[in-house]
């Protein structure tokens, strides 16, 4: 068995035995200091990894937030876009119908319909949407279901309760309003 260099030097008489004693005194005192310090180190590296992994978790929970409510918005516009092209009715041409105006943003915009659909409209069975700029009639009860959904695709959409309502506390209901009066 193989003798310890401070065992060796102890016999050789080169050292003393208090010298020896100090000297591993000293030898323990340090590496228990390292012992402590690299607990240390490595506590603060811990924490330090477990502060970056918890905002890394927080940061990608906000982005798959944002990620999902940018998807559901666009699965949004797609059932109204839907509801639109499956539920849109037939508008009359420039010549063949009357012209029916109405307001888009505090501007005064023209579609032509017929007779039939003036009447529908005027009672709350058609309503007004609009998707792209472009101006679409919808059975009332789509327009409720894209209300729903966005209002802002809703332009027009008379109330048949209201003007019935309307119609009981007139003053002038009695006074009837010629046909071919517009605005």
């Amino acid at each position: 068995m193989a003798i310890s260099l401070q065992d060796q030097l102890l016999n050789s008489g080169l050292i003393d035995k208090s010298k020896a004693n100090q000297l591993k005194k000293g030898k323990y005192k340090q590496t228990k200091q390292q012992r402590n310090s690299k607990t240390t180190q490595t506590d603060e590296a811990t924490l330090l990894a477990q502060k970056s992994l918890s905002e890394k978790q927080a940061k990608d929970r906000k982005l798959n937030l944002k990620k999902q409510a940018e998807a559901e918005e666009k699965a949004i516009v797609a059932q109204i876009k839907q509801l639109i092209k499956e539920n849109a009715q037939a508008k009359a041409k420039g010549d063949e119908g009357v012209a029916y105006n109405f307001s888009d943003n505090n501007i005064v915009k023209k579609i032509y319909v017929s007779e039939k659909t003036l009447q529908h409209i005027s009672n709350g069975k058609l309503a007004i949407v609009k998707y792209d700029s472009i101006y679409e009639l919808v059975p009332a009860i789509v327009a409720e279901k894209i209300k729903q959904r966005d209002a802002s695709y809703v332009l027009l959409m008379n109330d048949k309760t209201q003007e019935e309502a309307n119609a009981s506390d007139d003053p002038y209901a009695d006074f009837q309003i010629p046909d071919d009066l517009m605005w």
